[in-house]
């Protein structure tokens, strides 16, 4: 009788431990499909909902004011226009990157891009859609920190974008808290540009710090500013009127091309320029509102309201 009942134990023992490897596998190749992503995602545009890689390695970037949000997302770019491959803030992303134009097809081709970002106004969509996904993101449609979340959601880095602009504010804002103290609740700052031979005033949401300086900061603008400059966004102007849009301080983002207007005895009679509190930064530096660009304008602005 023991001796029949052996064999039965030995098969049992088999198939219990057929079962418990069986078993195992299978919850082994659950736990690999949970951490395998999907190839593709759906992704919300403004022209409706289009399917992009969820981890896109080779990017070209058209619409230069989202170029510096892929790459604080730390994805690779293979090819810029030449407002960004010019932005010294940039140049360290951007070393194997190619210079490229809405009318470079052939170019953007041998780059080889999963995906392509670029603006409603660029020439060529449909035939940038038939090398890679394209999405177009039109200036100015979502606030500034919005379309840095919308970058981070195409790339698949929600969580990351969104990280980043919560630590922002609050660093933006203690930066506001900190100038409000040294200049005063009341002191008015007006951010001026020379670009090519024209002078321009901004209002709080077309780069150059504005975002920082007005909706993080909330420092005061002149009230001619508000009138001339806040819907539009900015305002050209000349020379001779520009004492009327000087506020007490003044950022100058200057291009350096033509500064013949800091000569003249109307510029030299501002109060600020009087007082030397004109801060001048690059403009090729300053022109966007991404997070590279924005986190190097609130090191620019904390320096120089709190350096001295």
């Amino acid at each position: 009788m023991k001796k029949r009942l052996v064999p039965f134990i030995l098969l049992l023992v088999l198939i219990i431990s057929a079962c418990n490897n069986e078993s195992s596998a299978n919850s082994n190749n659950e736990d690999t499909k949970e951490d395998e992503k999907p190839e593709f995602i759906t992704y919300e545009s403004e022209n409706g909902p289009i399917e992009v890689p969820s981890d896109p390695q080779r990017v070209v970037v058209l619409a230069a004011f989202n170029a510096g949000s892929v790459m604080a997302l730390d994805v690779n770019i293979v090819g810029v226009d030449s407002w960004a491959k010019m932005n010294p803030r940039y140049e360290p992303y951007l070393k194997n990157a190619e210079e490229v134009t809405d009318e470079s097809l052939e170019k953007i081709i041998e780059l080889e891009p999963d995906l392509i970002i670029a603006s409603p106004s660029n020439n060529n969509l449909e035939k940038l859609g038939e090398i890679a996904p394209t999405i177009t993101y039109t200036y100015g449609a979502v606030d500034y920190l919005t379309q840095h979340l919308e970058i981070g959601k195409l790339l698949n880095k929600e969580a990351e974008a969104q990280n980043w602009i919560d630590d922002f504010k609050e660093r933006a804002h203690q930066a506001g808290v900190e100038v409000k103290a040294k200049i005063g609740e009341d002191a008015t700052v007006s951010v001026i540009e020379n670009f090519d031979k024209q002078l321009y005033v901004f209002g709080d949401n077309w780069g150059r710090g504005t975002e920082i300086l007005y909706q993080e900061m909330k420092l005061a603008m002149p009230e001619k500013v508000k009138e001339m400059a806040l819907n539009e966004g900015y305002y050209a102007l000349s020379v001779e009127v520009l004492p009327e849009y000087a506020g007490d301080y003044i950022i100058l983002s200057s291009d350096g091309a033509d500064i013949s207007f800091q000569e003249t005895e109307t510029y030299n009679n501002i109060p600020a320029v009087k007082n030397n509190r004109v801060f001048t930064a690059n403009a090729a530096e300053f022109y966007f509102n991404d997070p590279i660009t924005l986190d190097y304008q609130l090191e620019f602005f904390t320096d120089s309201f709190l350096g001295n």
